[in-house]
């Protein structure tokens, strides 16, 4: 330790021995005898101790708040004085016999005399009653935090007795019968107030102190306890807790009044307190940390106590009117008083740590106040600041009287000593005992060589204090903590480590050896009997001027055996005044300032400054110079524009090509940011929380809400104006006006409410729209609603955003999201936030996911990016301060003590920018009166237009927070640029966040002539449209508010930041005002100049920062664009290709502008003789977007090429120029050229002349502005923390929280944002006057919103295009919600349609008449489109060229995506598990609770023969389904399903069961027919496998389940049209049977079931107007209908029960009248049909079938010579879903794993060959392999459609390059003639009985025809061939035999192939 300051300490080597040895002793505590400074210690130590044990006395302790500390000591029994004779003595009466007990007079009028509050006593003796009394409230804790006045005065509000001066003889008067002596602390608990009926009711606790400031008796000491109900407030700083304890959060009155918006700050700053940083890092006390103890810092929580209030003695020195310093100048009125007690808020009294037993002695000054001296600040030059530290538990900290003026008296440290005492749960792990905080003597020791160390222009922080302390702690604990990290805790903790732990005897002597190097920076004063013999033996020091070099005293009071007293002050006038003024709140800042603007005390300030001038009084010489030049106003500046004008355009105006407007662009990282916003609201909706239903939205609106700053709104009405989002919303048409734009940015001002109103009510009355609410700069305004309801006069503005967003109805709201945006989230990060970590989206780094998102040539500067800038190696640093300027206000503030040293630095600045105008202006005197960086500024901003043709200038930021000074400046400012005869060089704008923009007539109209505008009214309305004008922009107001700035910015001036702004939001708020995208890019090649001759307008639009616009795919800006392009300035031919619509922002960069090629050889002709080649323009610059034009114009300007003339020889660019620099190209000349006038101002085309002569407002967009701070701002910048981080990283994040902990990590460098924010939501809780601060008691368990979302990015980056883009693609998604791909493809073979004489020709038959339909052929074809690729059904009509067949598939295109269209969904659709809502929640299962339908579980059998076995099949019937069963009884076995007679009319219900078969689509299916079926009743039964069963089970639990057998799980859907039709069969029978009972016959049983895709969606009808029955003219239309519309018009058909299958069309859009002209055909039907089970009962689906099972059936059902119709007026639609279906069929391979493609030719193999098994049923391995391969069977048949293959009984797709016949076996069947047919071959596939030897011999074959022969096993294949007597006419090769390449357990197919003899 003893050389913790090495280097300072220069002695000689015996003096270091000394020094050394002294230590050592000094810190043993070991007996061993020591040198003698050891002896005097000790002896000293031993009579302290002897004194201490004699002067104990028993103590008692107070009853702290409602019950109090048990008492550790017997109390003094306190005797009261008797009562007077005859009065009342009954509890609750006073001794005049009136009632007193609230309960009683609760609605009694009570008169309340002015300066009284009612207030509510308790009585020991009425424990369930309050008594009401009036106290004078000047004896109570007041508004501002102090404390009562010692002393009482008070009434009796019974009898109306007055003027009680004794709370005493008050107690007795009211009969409170006390046992101890009355106290008002104890006894006045509550404040009264009245209810809305004015009852008088119980109101907020009153928050009394703590033991701090009670009276000491000189007998007895009070052992305090500490009572703190701590209130912290914003603004207000309400009673304090003075002894916060350990961890606490304590529970606070909400806030305080707050003066301005600036509600959300605290009373004292910030933890930060001073949130002074210090320049260096932190001090390395390595042999330091060896000994400390310290615990985790605090820093915020420091900040949040108010100045110790007023001393004890009664009255003496103090009054309500004479507040200390740091607690402002708040009015001591009742009025917020009243309003504080009406917020019923409790001020919970907490215990704190009771120290050491209270010991007290007899020393009489000891209770005496310390009179603070009355020309203190007259000799100091600043108001020392005094912070309270370690004082005994029973000590008290003296009271000061006197001058309270000029001494600030703060609790930070103390607050920082106590929470550095409390050890953090994150080391009780370690166990309690081991890890003991730092001991009080160690933290004074650590802060006093915290404060040695520190510079003399550094201030001390909190934050590092806490740090040390943290550190220290650690480093003493490391061994444990290791030890505790590797092995279980024991429970007997290992003995401390050897460190010797500083007694506090010794304290005094170590701080003084700490002291004794540091030049007397330092000086500790050590007292015997208490602080105030320190604090009296300060002041007298600094009244003497002994302590002029002395910047911090310590005075420590360590008599007392264990117990130091101690505190620091600072008396350091750069230090003090620092640290003073940074404990006022904001608003206590701008009410200082302007008090000292209103009374008059600044005109010292402006004397002293007027004096500065050579010459006298400078305003003399303003007027001198005047008058002296006042008839020759300095016109150079018009002049110089036209001579130097090297190019005019067609008109004649000068022309600058660094200035031009671009179009607008979405940049691929604010793309990037709206699909992760989508992305997270998708993610809200997937979630199983049901918290945001997407499906239920047909579209967006939305409101962005703002701070209430003109500018900003207007700049966000532009955006939105611009970005096109309202159009593409639907939400307005094309030609809106302003106004109704207007209605979608609201201004959060007075007038928010009414507009917020409208906004919900629209949400309320529209359902199905989602409405985002956007709180863009979402970090201002966090205060608390409730604090505005306490003091509802201050500001209305504020708490708004908390009573409008965060109001019932927005959380309530299911279709309301809200999403937060901001640049400084960190408010919103804490412990209670209402935003879900998972919401946050950070802003993407450039380089996300691998792909660049930021244009190479571009480069955002932010913060970063500016600090990187002052590291070595960087040319000029863009972070600089002026020492000058620093050093002029150090000295004014010693000479002005008295003033604020905002206005101090205000006065400064503009006396520096006044000399530097007058310097410029040719008065070089003034030169030596500014600072160099000052008159840089200046003349830059006065010589920038004369660089320009056309007068570009620059502009300076001049930032004045403070509205009163800024307005003080502006004048000032005005006035000087009026006498120097500047008007016209350059504007002056005093911006103000609550109005436009106002300039002069003159830049008005350099404005509207650069931007082409011609609208007379026009008026600059964002800083964005100050494009290019030379001018000083005085920024005022406490917060700025999101206005963007031009790209001409050059200069940022911070210089008069406050230190309020010492936090970090408010920091990097400031910093953030410079933030933008410049360019980097290299000078303009040819490659980089051709592609930019493009016109822009075409292009996608660009832009950078928070205000860009939005371009839709492909879209030009002008078919965007809501204005209409009227007047385009171009004259001749050339055009222009800019959009004058520029980006309002477009980054700084270069998107390049340049004429095409065309535009520029007409545009040469007209100038003259000019050279022919394209002129590239300047390289675009872009960055802060030049105005987009007012709202109604729209034209766009040419960009005139520069065509600079001159006699030499064209120069080319430099290729070497460097990024800043700026390159005109020179078009070469011809020689006789004459015609344009040459440049005077340009005599030699050099490159260097050229550039020297461009434009300083195009230069200035090059680069980032140059940004001037305060040097306490720039050294906290720019020095790093422990980190590695910025230190201004570690401050406190925002005003409006604290820290949970001193025990916290520090931020890392290495954290992500979302790291960060896990970091601000585990250590900061927020204020009491947070409008989160009462999230947590929502009765949520996790407190977050679930539609709340933050969006965090850096400032000026582009956040607003962001967000706005990310509206325009949440719409297109919820279209696309709506939207679904269904199949879209013509029919096929229409040309191969049977050409009969039969047609259905009754056109206007709404149902099919039974004779006519029989006489109708059927037709053979398939034209369902799906089936493209299958074989050919030929029949005895057709006669098929082999060219007939259309165009066929390449093989490689077989897999091509098929046709879809995408279709809007209509009410009648069927719907998958997405969809929800309200009329359907009951249909889906999801009870409003969200439990699942209970189910049950049926087993059904039936025997089927031709299985030859019993089929158990399983049903899951839901409860409420049950009603369509017949059970054995309730509960019982299945019986059967309910079945309706034919003759049944209901229109009720749909009478046919449908059976939807399914498997891979749980979630994509569409089995949600509710829509479809229009609410009607209906039977629907889900046809699911085994295994899937659960899956379905769990996403449709109201639906009925049929669930297949477990031998079917591998099967295809024919077996699952087979069940369901054999299981429909044999209900029907057992229907039958049961209603038979009944008296119903038999054929009245419904007989038809519906089997549907699981992909149907939407059913048409056509509706036809035909001219006549056989005219050919009609027309027709096609409408969306229900499935209820169509089904019931089907089961309504007459002799329907006659037909055997029923379908309808599939829908197309390209459907032809021919399609839809005859209603009815005999043909295929898919996809929908409805069969009836009755008639077919004979035909079975083919249960192994994978694919075209439906065309076999359908054959069979036509060979049985039953009838098929399909409705052609009907059409269904099928959606295109991408996954489950026959695609969940996947072949592998059996035994390798590897992931190889298995081909289709490997399908088969040789019996009992070594080939590749594959796990594949063998059906699936056949049908594919005869898709992709037949032609290997049947070579003859291959594109012979003349000569088709026979397939009996069975049809198989043999590829769509074969045709196949069909014939049935069985007798009576319907067959085609095939006399006429020679067949190319023959298929025989698992032939049953039916076939024999002699139905072969009837068909003829060619020669050379073949053969395939397919059974389920080599055996049955041989006895077919036998059978069937095959060997007479074909011929077999033992190769010619096959199998499917299955293992032998997966029984595989065999098949035999021949050739015909």
């Amino acid at each position: 330790m003893g050389n913790s300051y090495a280097g300072q300490l220069k002695t000689t080597r015996f003096e270091e021995v000394l020094h050394n040895s002294i230590e050592a002793s000094l810190r043993s505590n070991s007996l061993v005898p020591r040198p003698v400074f050891s002896q005097l210690y000790l002896e000293a130590e031993q009579q302290l101790s002897a004194l201490e044990g004699g002067s104990r006395v028993d103590n008692e302790e107070e009853e702290e708040g409602e019950g109090g500390l048990e008492q550790s000591c017997p109390p003094n029994p306190y005797q009261m004085h008797p009562p007077p004779e005859g009065c009342c003595t009954t509890d609750g009466f006073c001794q005049a016999g009136k009632d007193l007990r609230l309960v009683s007079i609760s609605s009694e009028p009570i008169d309340v005399p002015a300066g009284f509050l009612l207030v509510g006593a308790k009585s020991p003796s009425l424990p369930d009653h309050l008594l009401v009394c009036a106290v004078d409230k000047r004896f109570l804790p007041d508004d501002d935090g102090h404390n009562a006045l010692l002393g009482f005065s008070g009434n009796c509000v019974g009898c109306g007795k007055k003027g009680f001066c004794y709370f005493t003889e008050f107690s007795s008067h009211m009969n409170l019968k006390v046992t101890t002596q009355p106290k008002k602390q104890k006894h006045l608990k509550y404040y009264l107030i009245r209810n809305a009926q004015g009852a008088l009711t119980k109101g907020p606790l009153i928050c009394w102190k703590g033991s701090e400031f009670r009276s000491r008796q000189a007998s007895a000491s009070a052992c305090s306890s500490s009572l703190f109900p701590p209130l912290e407030s914003s603004g207000l700083p309400a009673p304090f807790p003075s002894e916060p304890g350990p961890r606490t959060t304590p529970s606070i009155p909400l806030g305080a009044p707050q003066a301005g918006p600036a509600s959300d700050h605290t009373s004292l700053t910030a933890a930060v307190g001073p949130a002074v940083f210090n320049g260096k890092d932190s001090p390395k006390h390595q042999p330091l940390v060896k000994h400390s103890l310290s615990a985790v810092p605090r820093p915020s929580a420091l900040g949040i106590l108010s100045n110790s209030g007023p001393p004890k003695k009664r009255h003496k020195g103090w009054s309500p009117e004479s507040p200390s310093a740091a607690d402002g100048g708040y009015p001591q009125g009742g009025g917020s008083r009243a309003k504080y007690e009406s917020a019923g808020v409790t001020c919970m009294p907490q215990v704190g740590l009771v120290g050491p037993a209270s010991v007290t002695f007899p020393v009489v000054a000891s209770g005496e106040p310390v009179s603070v001296p009355d020309n203190l600040l007259k000799i100091c030059k600043a108001k020392p600041v005094i912070f309270k530290g370690k004082y005994s538990s029973h000590g008290h900290f003296p009271y000061l009287c006197g001058n309270l003026n000029d001494v600030v008296v703060s609790p930070l440290l103390y607050t920082c000593y106590q929470n550095s005492q409390s050890v953090s749960r994150a080391y009780a792990q370690y166990g309690a005992s081991t890890m003991q905080p730092i001991s009080e003597e160690m933290q004074l020791l650590l802060t006093v060589y915290y404060l040695v160390q520190l510079a003399a222009d550094q201030v001390p922080l909190m934050e590092d204090l806490e740090q040390i302390f943290l550190r220290s702690w650690r480093e003493s604990h490391l061994t444990e903590i290791r030890q505790y990290q590797q092995v279980p805790p024991q429970p007997i903790p290992p003995a401390p480590g050897a460190v010797a732990p500083v007694t506090s005897a010794q304290l005094p002597w170590l701080a003084g050896l700490a002291a004794s190097s540091c030049n007397d920076s330092v000086h500790i004063i050590e007292c015997t009997y208490s602080l105030a013999e320190g604090l009296s033996e300060m002041f007298r020091l600094l009244i003497e001027g002994k302590l002029a070099k002395t910047n911090y005293v310590v005075i420590i009071c360590a008599c007392r055996s264990a117990a130091i007293d101690s505190c620091i002050a600072v008396t350091g006038k750069y230090q003090a005044r620092i640290l003073s003024e940074s404990l006022l709140t904001p608003a206590e800042y701008q009410k200082e300032v302007n008090y000292e603007l209103v009374t008059g005390k600044v005109d010292s300030l402006g004397a002293f400054f007027s004096t500065l001038c050579p010459e006298g009084d400078i305003d003399i010489l303003l007027d001198k110079f005047h008058q002296e030049n006042q008839g020759q106003i300095s016109s150079s500046l018009t002049a110089s524009s036209v001579t130097k004008s090297a190019s005019l355009d067609v008109g004649g105006t000068p022309v600058c090509t660094g200035y031009h407007l671009e179009p607008h662009r979405i940049w691929p990282f604010q793309l990037a940011v709206a699909q992760k916003l989508l992305s997270h609201v998708c993610s809200i909706a997937d979630s199983s929380t049901q918290n945001l239903d997407l499906g239920s939205f047909e579209k967006v609106d939305f409101l962005i809400c703002i701070p209430p700053s003109e500018v900003t709104y207007q700049q966000t009405l532009f955006h939105v104006w611009h970005s096109g989002v309202l159009l593409e919303l639907g939400l307005e048409k094309e030609h809106m006006t302003k106004q109704r734009v207007e209605q979608y940015v609201l201004k959060l001002d007075a007038e928010a409410q009414t507009k917020f109103k409208a906004f919900l009510q629209n949400s309320f009355q529209n359902p199905h729209t989602l409405f985002v609410l956007i709180h863009d700069h979402a970090h201002w305004d966090l205060v608390s609603s409730a604090v505005h309801d306490l003091y509802s006069q201050s500001d209305p503005s504020v708490g708004l955003v908390d009573r409008l967003l965060n109001c019932k109805e927005v959380k309530e709201a299911p279709n309301i999201v809200t999403l937060h945006v901001t640049s400084f989230p960190y408010a919103l990060q804490t412990q209670h936030t209402l935003i879900s970590p998972y919401n946050e989206i950070h802003w993407p780094a450039s380089y996300s996911n691998g792909v660049d998102l930021y244009p190479e040539k571009k480069k955002y500067f932010g913060l970063s990016e500016f600090i990187e800038s002052t590291l070595s190696g960087h040319s000029l640093p863009l972070l600089r301060y002026d020492s000058s300027f620093e050093a002029m206000v150090t000295a004014l503030g010693k000479r002005f003590p008295r003033l604020h040293s905002a206005v101090i630095r205000t006065f400064v600045l503009v006396q520096h920018y006044t000399a530097a105008m007058m310097a410029v202006s040719g008065l070089s005197q003034m030169k030596n009166y500014t600072s160099v960086e000052t008159l840089e500024i200046t003349q830059n901003l006065i010589n920038s237009p004369k660089q320009c043709p056309c007068g570009h200038g620059l502009m300076v930021l001049l930032r004045v927070p403070c509205s009163p000074l800024a307005a003080v400046a502006y004048e000032r400012l005005a006035h000087v640029r009026a006498q120097l005869a500047l008007e016209e060089h350059f504007e002056i704008i005093l911006g103000n966040p609550s109005s436009g923009i106002t300039i002069g007539k003159h830049f008005l109209k350099q404005l509207k002539m650069w931007q082409k505008i011609e609208d007379a009214e026009w008026r600059p309305q964002t800083y964005l449209e100050l494009e290019g004008l030379p001018c000083i922009l005085i920024f005022s107001g406490m917060d700025p508010h999101g206005e963007s700035l031009p790209r001409s910015l050059r200069y940022c001036d911070l210089r008069l930041i406050n230190s309020s702004c010492l936090v970090r939001t408010a920091l990097e708020q400031e910093l953030g005002l410079a933030a933008y995208f410049v360019s980097s890019e290299a000078p303009l090649e040819k490659g980089a100049r051709s592609e930019a001759l493009e016109s822009d307008a075409e292009k996608l639009s660009s832009t950078d920062n928070e205000d860009e616009e939005l371009v839709t795919e492909g879209s030009t800006s002008e078919k965007r664009s809501p204005v209409k392009r009227e007047r385009s300035r171009s004259r001749d031919s050339v055009s222009s290709s800019l959009s004058s619509k520029a980006s309002s922002k477009s980054p700084r960069g270069s998107a390049r502008c340049g004429e095409s090629p065309a535009q520029a050889q007409l545009a040469g002709p007209s100038r003259g003789d000019r050279a022919r080649s394209p002129q590239p323009c300047g390289p675009a610059e872009e960055g802060r977007a030049p105005g987009e034009r007012q709202w109604l114009r729209a034209g766009r300007g040419p960009p005139a090429v520069i065509s600079r003339r001159s006699p030499g020889p064209a120069p080319q660019p430099d290729p070497g120029l460097k990024t800043g620099q700026w390159s005109i190209q020179v078009s070469a000349p011809s020689s006789s050229s004459s015609g344009s006038p040459s440049s005077s101002a340009m005599p030699a085309a050099s490159p260097l002349v050229l550039q020297a002569a461009q434009c300083s407002a195009s230069k200035a967009c090059r680069r980032p502005p140059v940004v001037f701070l305060p040097k306490l701002v720039y050294d906290m910048v720019t020095s790093t923390d422990g980190s590695g981080l910025p230190k201004a990283a570690s401050l406190l994040p925002s005003h409006s929280v604290m820290w949970a902990s001193s025990f916290r990590p520090l931020l890392s460098k290495t954290m992500t944002s979302t790291e960060q924010s896990l970091y601000y939501r585990q250590w900061t809780v927020p204020r009491p006057s947070h409008m989160d601060y009462g999230s947590r008691a929502e009765g949520r368990v996790d407190g977050f919103h679930p539609r709340r979302l933050l969006l965090s990015g850096p400032p000026q980056i582009g956040k607003t295009g962001a967000y706005l883009q990310f509206l325009s693609i949440l719409s297109r998604m919820l279209i696309r919600l709506t939207e679904v791909d269904v199949y879209d493809e013509e029919e096929i073979n229409i040309n191969l349609r049977e050409e009969s004489d039969w047609h259905y020709l009754q056109l206007s038959d709404p149902w099919p008449d039974l004779e006519l339909f029989k006489k109708l052929p059927f037709d053979y074809i398939i034209h369902d489109p799906k089936y493209e690729d299958a074989s050919l059904i030929c029949s005895h009509h057709q006669s098929i060229k082999n060219e007939d067949r259309g165009t066929h598939r390449k093989p490689e295109d077989l897999y091509v995506r098929r046709q879809t269209a995408r279709m809007r969904l209509s009410k009648y659709a069927a719907y998958n598990t997405y969809h929800h809502c309200e009329q359907c929640h009951q249909y889906m299962g999801f009870h409003p609770r969200y439990q699942l339908y209970e189910s049950a579980l049926h087993a059904f059998a039936f025997s089927y023969s031709m299985l030859g076995e019993e089929i158990q099949l399983h049903f899951i019937i839901p409860k409420s389904k049950e009603h369509h069963f017949v059970f054995s009884q309730p509960g019982g076995q299945l019986e059967s399903m309910r079945l309706p007679l034919v003759t049944d009319k209901s229109h009720e219900y749909i009478k046919s069961p449908t059976f939807t078969p399914t498997t891979g689509r749980h979630e994509h299916g569409l089995f949600n027919l509710y829509h479809a079926m229009d609410g009607a009743s209906h039977l629907h039964v889900l046809v699911v496998k085994e295994y899937e069963m659960a899956i379905y089970k769990k996403y449709w639990p109201n639906h009925i389940m049929l669930v297949l057998p477990s031998i079917f799980n591998s099967a295809g859907v024919g077996a699952a049209h087979f069940l369901i039709k054999e299981l429909s069969y044999h209900n029907l029978e057992l229907e039958r049977n049961r209603q038979e009972e009944l008296g119903i016959k038999p054929q009245d049983i419904w007989p038809f079931i519906v089997i549907s895709d699981d992909s149907c969606v939407m059913w048409n009808v056509v509706d036809v107007d035909g001219a006549g029955e056989r005219s050919r003219e009609f027309s027709w239309s096609e409408r969306n209908v229900s499935l209820k519309h169509i089904m019931q018009h089907i089961e309504a058909s007459p002799n329907i029960t006659h037909y055997a299958l029923i379908g309808m069309r599939k829908w197309s859009s390209k459907t032809g009248s021919r399609e839809v002209r005859e209603p009815f055909s005999r043909c295929h039907v898919h996809d929908f049909v409805i069969l009836n089970v009755d008639l077919t009962q004979n035909v079975q689906y083919n249960q192994n079938r994978f694919m075209c099972d439906d065309v076999d059936f359908n054959l069979r059902v036509h060979s049985a010579g039953l009838l098929l119709c399909r409705f052609n007026r009907f059409s269904v639609m099928k959606k295109q879903i991408a996954v489950g279906g026959h695609r969940s069929f996947h072949i592998t391979s059996k035994v390798s794993d590897s992931p190889m493609a298995i081909v289709p030719a490997q399908y088969i193999c040789a019996p009992d060959s070594k080939h590749t098994l594959l796990a594949a049923p063998a059906q699936l391995l056949l049908e594919k392999f005869l898709q992709h391969h037949s032609h290997r069977f049947f070579p003859l048949s291959l594109r012979n459609h003349g000569h088709p293959v026979l397939s009996v009984d069975g049809y198989l797709n043999l590829g769509s390059q074969i045709s196949v016949c069909y014939v049935s076996s069985r007798p009576h069947s319907l067959n085609i003639s095939c006399s006429d047919f020679l067949f190319s071959g023959l298929l025989l596939y698992l032939c049953d009985s039916f076939v024999g030897a002699g139905f072969l011999k009837k068909f003829h074959f060619l020669k050379g025809a073949t053969l395939c022969v397919i059974c389920q096993d080599r055996n049955s294949l041989r006895q077919t061939v036998v059978r069937l007597e095959l060997e007479d006419e074909w011929q077999f090769r033992l190769r010619d035999e096959f199998q499917t390449a299955n293992a032998k357990e997966d029984r595989p197919l065999f098949f035999l192939t021949g050739r015909h003899i």
